[in-house]
């Protein structure tokens, strides 16, 4: 029974852990008292650390595995940085230096290292070209879980996440209520999210590669909305183009170029390794949150 711990255990983490738990021996860390009791009533073992204090780190125990999915929080580029940069620096460094170091480290990215590709499809192979200093965080993260797990002798693997949905995430009123600006959703449900990296493991597949983590249909915002609305019984939402979107003078620089920023994420490495997705579109994705809102 192979040992892992998840360091940041929540959205996904979470998820992950109480699919490993039957078969294997997990730990989950978190910073607080409240998000360690998520985790015993997941199913599963909890330690209470700070994941970017190496001192702390020592009260987790040997393991064979790192799954490194922490967040941080919403925060600015700085807080990213210490959390996915120097929070992953310093686990490689404190579990790599143990008699009994983990030999995998599977580290959970965005697919906003893409940057814009005009709407074209982008894959592992695509360069990536970050447009905002989280997103460039983000992306040195990735280099730091391939290149430095390395040289500590941890196989790394960037397991690079489209837009999380699910439980307590499916947002309906964002795109209920408009106005919806065009371009493409790139989504995958947490349940796929935390199945993917269970399968990455189990399978022993990508060790010092990354993997797009995203499903089958990059949606079409206005066609999702409207397809959503007719589900859900309601108007469909009012419609904005992006210059439309851009003339408004309430945006941030980094919003303008998040607003700017489309691209259509291929999983045909996943599909090609032999995952399975629960839900490979958001019309199977979504069907208990629409379900919910009309017995509202």
């Amino acid at each position: 029974m192979s040992r892992v711990a998840i360091l940041g255990c929540g959205y996904v983490g979470l998820e992950l852990g109480r699919r490993l738990a039957p078969d294997h021996e997990v730990v989950g860390v978190r910073r607080s008292a409240d998000g360690c009791e998520l985790i015993e009533r997941a199913g599963f073992e909890a330690v209470q650390a700070d994941i970017t204090s190496r001192g702390d780190l020592e009260d987790v125990p040997d393991v064979d595995t790192v799954v490194f999915a922490a967040s941080s929080g919403g925060r600015d580029a700085a807080a990213a940085r210490e959390v996915y940069v120097e929070g992953l620096r310093t686990a490689i460094d404190a579990f790599g230096a143990r008699e009994e170091p983990p030999d995998r480290l599977v580290y959970t990215s965005s697919t906003g290292v893409y940057g814009d590709h005009g709407g074209e499809w982008v894959d592992e192979e695509t360069p990536i070209e970050p447009t905002t200093e989280k997103t460039e965080v983000l992306a040195e993260a990735e280099r730091v879980a391939i290149e430095e797990a390395g040289s500590s002798g941890i196989d790394g693997t960037v397991a690079r996440f489209a837009g999380l949905y699910g439980p307590d995430r499916y947002r309906l009123e964002r795109y209920l209520d408009g106005p919806v600006t065009e371009g493409y959703l790139n989504m995958v449900h947490r349940d796929d999210a935390a199945g993917a990296v269970r399968f990455l493991l189990a399978a022993d597949a990508a060790r010092g590669e990354t993997v797009l983590v995203a499903d089958d249909e990059p949606a079409d915002r206005w066609a999702f909305a409207d397809w959503l609305a007719d589900e859900c019984g309601v108007e469909r939402p009012e419609k904005r183009t992006t210059e439309a979107r851009l003339a408004d003078d309430d945006l941030t620089e980094a919003a303008r170029r998040r607003v700017r920023t489309s691209k259509r994420c291929s999983n045909d490495k996943l599909r090609e390794l032999g995952y399975e997705f629960a839900f490979p579109t958001y019309r199977e994705g979504y069907r208990a949150a629409v379900a919910a809102f009309r017995d509202e």
